[in-house]
């Protein structure tokens, strides 16, 4: 029994390094395939957009309806809807849907606001459903009837695109009728209000510099990540791909990957950038999380048995399945954490030595490619080496939201489709820090096990550093750290003293009807 039960830990034990160093590793693979496109196809990009923007007459630029999901956004609605009306482009050739399906006080002050832009010029519109059946896939879906032009630009509330986004945007997607999205970067209004944005800011432009353009330009498949891009509406239509759908929590990447099996492409460029606001609670930014955690992986079940059938190359196939399920990632952090304790008081290592060498060997290798690719990706951006600053609160963050993560795995795999629940936004920017007035689901235990788990970490890191092995006690003090970290953030008292902004009460006048359409869900 003792040995069967030895040999079960040692295996999973084994599985979880094995596995956590695989998606490590694969790391240095994006940086490689990245490094060996960006100069030439950055280069191609910006000549071709110049040379777009200096030869082609207005009236041949292709029309775009910038569209604006929005949920309860009190703190962000206006300043999105602004920026998007500022956008530059060929008269005549833009307009704007704000998709609302808001219930509280965001109602007004959008109507507000498009009424004094439509008294200035602006097409505008709000389309507002029955009821908000499907969420932001059913929004958008809904609105697809009457959008009119070939190009759509998408937004998400907490964005605020520069003036030039579609003039840089829409070249690209006028250069090639078989790309179906142009995915920008995005950039952060609040990198700099803690460390735990600062954390977030890194882990992201390690997505963008690295990871986007590592898949896009070398032939791999990449998602749409839901804002920040400009699709092609006969992509979104065509009856291979069956636009949005709500089956998924994350309707971008699922659409995306459909639209790619279809024989569509999708391109990224990374000199399109657009800023958006970090979450600047931990409550928000977990419920963000689950959500992607748990989107990600409805997608793979979805679709893995699709695209493994599909006429792909064996390593888009391999790519495509460690993008889809990297939150596994999550687990597998639990399960190491949870069996290191057997492994160093229960478990004679003499029977298994080769087996630790290999797990641990994969490991050791696997250490600096999280530190490599993300300041790696801070260099390419023109910020020196930067993210060597913001690389150990990127490792507590990612080690305390395990469980968080790990549990939202679990839910994707059991689960289909299930209720959006969008992340609070505030208004924060880098020269004011704000507090959103809405407040973030939090998990009622998950901070006391956050917490106990720590503990558990805090206390087998001791045995690690009286017994001398100090390899093995560096990580149990990452994981120590981040999950105390984490659960106390997270703890009720901490959420109970959040400040809560109130909207002003003043006189709102009554909306134009003509800017304000109905739709049925």
């Amino acid at each position: 029994m003792s040995s069967t039960f030895d040999t079960l830990v040692v295996t999973v034990f084994m599985l979880s390094t094995c596995m956590l160093a695989a998606y490590s590793l694969h790391l240095y693979v994006l940086v490689w395939l990245f490094h060996r496109r960006h100069p030439s196809k950055a280069a191609d990009q910006r000549a071709f957009i110049e040379h777009y923007r200096a030869t082609t007459p207005p009236e041949e630029w292709p029309a775009v309806t910038t569209q604006l999901p929005i949920y309860n956004e009190a703190d962000v609605a206006v300043r999105v809807i602004h920026a998007a009306a500022a956008m530059e482009y060929p008269a005549g050739k833009h307009c704007i849907q704000v998709l609302d399906d808001s219930t509280d006080e965001t109602r007004l002050l959008i109507d507000r606001a498009v009424r004094r832009l439509r008294e200035q010029g602006v097409d505008i519109e709000v389309i507002r459903r029955e009821n908000r059946r499907g969420y932001k896939a059913g929004a958008l879906q809904a609105a697809m009837s009457r959008v009119r032009t070939p190009l759509i630009a998408i937004f998400d509330a907490d964005f605020v695109p520069p003036r030039d986004f579609l003039l840089r945007a829409a070249p690209l997607l006028a250069r090639d009728e078989k790309l179906a999205c142009i995915q920008g970067r995005w950039e952060h209004l609040n990198a700099e209000e803690s460390w735990m944005t600062r954390a977030q800011s890194l882990g992201l432009d390690g997505h963008f510099a690295v990871e986007q353009g590592a898949r896009a330009w070398n032939g791999l498949l990449m998602n749409f990540n839901g804002t920040a891009g400009v699709w092609r509406k006969a992509a979104i239509e065509d009856p291979a791909v069956g636009g949005w759908s709500d089956d998924t929590l994350t309707e971008d990447l699922d659409l995306s990957y459909r639209v790619q099996l279809a024989g569509w492409k999708i391109d990224f460029c990374l000199e399109l950038a657009c800023p958006a606001e970090l979450p600047n609670t931990i409550a928000a930014l977990k419920a963000q999380q689950r959500r992607w955690a748990t989107g990600g992986v409805q997608t793979a079940v979805k679709l893995l048995p699709r695209i493994w059938r599909a006429r792909l190359g064996l390593h888009q196939k391999l790519e495509a399945t460690i993008h889809l399920t990297h939150y596994f990632v999550a687990l597998w952090m639990v399960f190491l954490c949870i069996l290191v304790r057997p492994i160093l008081v229960m478990i004679d290592p003499v029977p298994y030595f080769w087996a630790f060498v290999t797990s641990w060997g994969m490991m050791l290798l696997a250490t600096l490619a999280p530190t490599v690719t993300y300041t790696y990706a801070r260099w390419v951006l023109g910020r020196g080496w930067s993210g060597l600053r913001d690389v150990p609160g990127m490792l507590v963050l990612g080690t305390g939201l395990a469980i968080n993560n790990g549990l939202a795995v679990l839910r994707g795999l059991t689960t289909r489709g299930g209720e959006f629940v969008r992340t609070p936004k505030s208004g924060s920017t880098g020269t004011s820090s704000m507090m959103s007035r809405y407040k973030a689901q939090r998990g009622q235990l998950m901070w006391f096990w956050e917490m106990l788990l720590g503990a558990y970490c805090l206390a087998n890191w001791a045995i690690c550093v009286t017994s001398g092995r100090w390899f093995l006690s560096l990580f149990l003090a990452i994981y120590a750290f981040g999950f105390l970290r984490i659960g106390w953030m997270s703890r009720p008292e901490a959420g109970a003293r959040r400040r809560i902004l109130i909207v002003e009460d003043e006189p709102v006048a009554a909306p134009l009807e003509p800017a304000v359409k109905a739709v049925s869900a």
